[in-house]
């Protein structure tokens, strides 16, 4: 599937319009499309058209489409045409202020006043509100121009049947239309620079980015464009410097704020053969590095393009949402004409209040706020957890994280440190050199026991040469020598010991020929804030459970520190995605770990967690990435998420409050059409308020 293709779109201001698009191109069998309502940005997967194919196919519609880039031109439209209206309208407005000899009174000022702002309303509204309609998608474009142009009409007519009436100034509702399409861009303003704050935080992320990089080449050192960066080019990094692009240091040291992406504050040293984060700030030292990848891969351009994309993946909850909107504007126009009818026919109201009724019922309604509900809170939920060092992979892990049961705790690496030392290592057969054989046999994994092994035994004992060695993810190893002895190392159950004082003691056996020649106790260290970790979650209820490939006594011990509720061990791979595939049945759960053998798990959990030091195969199947190996980012990581998720809970809850107090209060003739106009403008600005709110709330709790 080729793209993303990215535009930014001039006139989505709701879910209808967002869908007439989706509609429209699915004619043209482009079916993978997401259409970000808060920032107007369309992003279409598709391998049958090229960009402007596509940007084309949009363009059809009546939108202004542009290719999207980083740094778009700001468009000031808006704002020039809301200054314009606003001072036409201004002089309608005073003349309800006025007495009847008033030169504001005049009709043909009035609709010299009014007439252009009709005109503005439909250049900016009515290509949408068209469209919408094209699409069988009505949206609320179409519920203003209606009732501005209603009030319009009724105007030009009570003005030529009551030319010569002294009363036709009660006929005139010229200030109606144009106050109407004036408040209606002056909440539009609001909401353009509401939602500009929403996605602040990606905007602060793209700004990391250096545009530049001084790079080696035959020993001189010139200025080179980031984006012409190789693997394998050499460039230097000083000190006040942001590092360009991901690196590996191949000379010096220096001390590195990594705050910025990874949510901690305290420097970093590095020094020879470690990585630089493309992004982070060398506060002391110089450094020369190899660049290890290009710039579309870089962990900050990734970042980027998670926080970007976050809302494709939609929470169920925005499906409430989106189902309504679908039917709003039908059922609103429906109930303006019984509200016209009704006030008019049953309750003898005259005619101009009946209408005036049915027209504030039309502007006073507002879908948008609806369609806004979700994505605004995902974006600065999302924003927020990037700037603590956290990546989540979509809306849909924030609803499921937070309303997690169970979570499920890998052992060895996750609430242990993964470096393990040797306690004991017991030997049968001394004429072997087990410390050099078991090396070279670990040497080929990249599970933690293997490295840490690795790093703690001797390989200079022995010059034996492995003619095979084939490693059995989560059990062991089988490997064949060149003078065809056959070796064995791993778990007791994949030795099959069948002494249970030995494997109560020991946790890993080598054979060789089938001969038990050693057997090793190894101990690892609790992890720092795992304890704090695991009480957190005790208070809220959640249960927590161990599931490991280690043995019981272990995992119990570990467990009973820890105050962790289950304990589920002696899991092999397949074990695990099965007891996972079993928890899912009954609850909502998270898996948590880091090993190449816990991907499957994490995957097959509703929300999988790891971090950006693990296993790639593990950060690939995680839901969630936390880029520093610190547990207290996994709390950070629930509370973002719970907040976040109550916040579109809150938008959701008042975007229907709002229409279903205010649609009835229309109706009854207790809201005008300036006032209902001005309710409606301002409803999305409280929406898109309480999204921001969540980038500066407490949520320690």
């Amino acid at each position: 599937m080729a793209g993303p293709y990215q535009y930014k779109v001039e006139g989505i201001n709701c879910i209808n319009c967002a869908n007439g698009i989706k509609n429209h191109l699915s004619k043209k069998h482009i079916t993978k499309v997401n259409v970000d309502i808060s920032r107007g940005i369309v992003t279409i997967y598709n391998d049958q058209y090229n960009a402007s194919e596509i940007e084309q196919f949009i363009n059809v519609l009546g939108y202004k489409t542009t290719f999207f880039r980083d740094e778009v031109k700001q468009n000031y439209k808006l704002e020039r045409y809301l200054i314009f209206c606003t001072l036409l309208s201004l002089p309608l407005l005073g003349h309800m202020f006025v007495g009847q000899d008033h030169f504001l009174q005049n009709p043909w000022l009035q609709i010299c006043l009014s007439t252009p702002v009709l005109l503005i309303g439909y250049q900016y509204f009515a290509i949408g509100a068209l469209n919408s309609i094209r699409n069988l998608k009505p949206n609320m474009n179409v519920l203003i121009l209606m009732g501005a142009t209603a009030a319009y009409i009724y105007s030009i007519t009570g003005w030529i049947f009551n030319y010569n009436n002294l009363q036709l100034h009660h006929y005139l509702f010229f200030e109606t239309t144009a106050i109407i399409i004036t408040l209606v861009l002056l909440g539009n303003y609001f909401e353009k620079l509401s939602i500009t704050k929403t996605t602040s935080v990606l905007d602060s992320l793209i700004q990391l980015q250096p545009k530049k990089a001084i790079k080696e080449v035959d020993g001189n050192l010139i200025k080179y464009p980031i984006s012409a960066l190789k693997i394998g080019d050499i460039i230097i990094v000083n000190q006040g410097d942001s590092v360009p692009i991901d690196a590996e240091i191949i000379w010096g040291e220096c001390s590195v704020d990594e705050s910025m992406i990874s949510g901690e504050s305290t420097p970093v040293f590095k020094s020879t053969h470690q990585k630089v984060i493309g992004g982070t700030l060398i506060i002391d030292g110089n450094i020369k590095c190899r660049v290890t990848t290009d710039i579309a891969n870089t962990i900050l351009s990734q970042i980027i393009k998670l926080v970007r994309n976050a809302q494709e993946d939609k929470p169920k909850i925005q499906q409430l949402g989106d189902k309504i909107s679908n039917y709003f504007v039908p059922v609103v126009l429906g109930i303006a004409i019984v509200t016209f009818l009704i006030n008019y026919y049953s309750y003898h109201i005259n005619f101009e209040n009946s209408l005036l009724r049915a027209i504030a019922v039309l502007v006073i309604s507002c879908p948008c706020a609806m369609g806004l509900a979700t994505p605004t809170a995902v974006m600065v939920g999302v924003g927020r957890a990037a700037k603590n060092g956290i990546l989540i992979k979509g809306g849909s892990t924030i609803e499921l994280f937070s309303k997690t049961k169970k979570i499920i705790f890998d052992k060895t690496g996750t609430l242990t440190n993964g470096e393990f030392k040797i306690h004991e290592l017991k030997k049968w057969n001394e004429n072997y050199p087990v410390e050099s054989i078991i090396y070279e046999l670990e040497k080929h994994s990249s599970h933690p026991i293997a490295k840490s092994l690795v790093k703690h035994l001797d390989a200079n004992k022995t010059n034996i040469k492995f003619d095979s060695v084939n490693e059995i993810k989560g059990k062991g190893f089988h490997a064949t020598d060149t003078e065809g002895n056959s070796y064995q190392f791993g778990s007791a159950q994949f030795i099959q010991i069948t002494d249970p004082l030995i494997k109560k003691h020991f946790q890993l056996f080598l054979k060789i020929n089938n001969e038990l020649v050693t057997a090793l106790s190894i101990s690892d260290e609790i992890k720092k804030g795992a304890k704090d970790l695991i009480n957190y979650f005790n208070r809220k209820k959640i249960e927590t459970i161990i599931l490991s490939g280690d043995n019981k006594q272990k995992c119990d011990l570990l467990a009973s520190e820890l105050k962790i509720n289950e304990v589920i061990a002696n899991q092999l791979p397949e074990d695990k995605i099965e007891k996972i595939r079993q928890l899912t049945k009954e609850n909502i759960i998270t898996m948590i770990g880091d090993g190449i053998n816990d991907a499957p798990a994490l995957t097959k959990a509703h929300v999988g967690v790891s971090h950006s030091e693990a296993s790639e195969v593990a950060v690939k199947s995680a839901s969630i990435v936390l880029l520093n190996h610190n547990l207290k980012l996994v709390q950070k990581a629930y509370q973002i998420c719970t907040h976040t998720y109550l916040t579109i809970k809150q938008n959701l809850f008042w975007a229907f409050a709002y229409n279903i107090i205010a649609i009835p209060l229309a109706s009854m003739g207790y809201l005008n059409p300036i006032f209902a106009a001005l309710t409606m403008a301002f409803s999305d600005i409280v929406v898109v308020g309480n999204s921001i709110r969540l980038k500066y709330k407490n949520i320690d709790s």
